[in-house]
């Protein structure tokens, strides 16, 4: 294990030059991961789009993104951890919630992220015999976020009882309900273009501050904002509301 993640390190540097031509072999079903409390596991499927077999490790951490899966702690378990994959076939992954050492909250969501490690087979054969060559170790990282039964309210309506508040060139968001938000873009105004770099994820029951940057002036008390965010299944919702005094 230490040598796969070992090779994702030695690579990271070369990736950002090489981000165009690099691209994951193993592609993961969907863009984040709901594991509801009542459930004894779920399963992601991963898929090997490639014409070639690839290695692949599998881990949950608790937002490090320095993690490995020898020093990371989440209450979780993942089954098969380290398995080859052949070419164009599927592997389902089973996340399994071992409760840890103390136990969630259950009051409100939880968020983890599930790491998938891809690393090639050595290039063999005589175009590359004595050569020099790069190869690309490739790490997805998605959210996981743990459900406890029984939250009140509906997931899907909780964007759209956001509270806005703007100070100077931070906008202030209050999120009142027990699940995660994830914010893709806001503007202001009743046709204005969202504003570059501006997202996050607002906590359940928490605040996040978000920097309007680009923008001239504060919005004031009243202006109309228009923020998408993303839903259960990674798709993006559209939500309007004002900013409030």
């Amino acid at each position: 294990m230490k040598r796969l993640i070992g090779t994702a390190c030695a690579v990271t540097a070369t990736l950002s030059l090489y981000a165009a031509a690099a691209h994951a072999s193993v592609v993961i079903t969907g863009t984040r991961v709901v594991y509801p409390a009542q459930q004894s596991e779920v399963t992601v499927r991963l898929s090997n789009q490639a014409d070639h077999p690839a290695l692949v490790e599998a881990w949950i951490d608790t937002g490090d993104t320095k993690s490995t899966p020898d020093n990371t702690n989440a209450p979780f378990l993942i089954t098969p951890p380290l398995f080859r994959m052949e070419s164009h076939k599927d592997q389902n992954l089973r996340i399994i919630y071992t409760q840890g050492t103390q136990p969630l909250p259950t009051d409100r969501e939880s968020v983890f992220y599930l790491n998938v490690l891809e690393v090639p087979p050595k290039p063999t054969g005589a175009q590359t015999a004595g050569r020099n060559y790069l190869q690309f170790a490739m790490q997805s990282r998605l959210k996981l976020f743990y459900r406890p039964a029984g939250l009140p309210g509906d997931v899907m309506k909780a964007p759209d009882q956001l509270r806005f508040t703007a100070q100077g060139t931070t906008l202030d968001v209050r999120n009142p309900t027990p699940y995660y938000v994830t914010i893709g873009s806001v503007a202001f105004g009743t046709d204005g273009k969202p504003l570059e770099g501006v997202s996050g994820m607002v906590a359940p029951l928490g605040d996040l501050q978000l920097t309007l940057k680009g923008l001239k002036q504060a919005p004031s008390a009243g202006t109309a904002i228009t923020y998408a965010t993303i839903n259960d299944f990674g798709a993006v919702d559209t939500h309007k509301g004002v900013v409030a005094p």
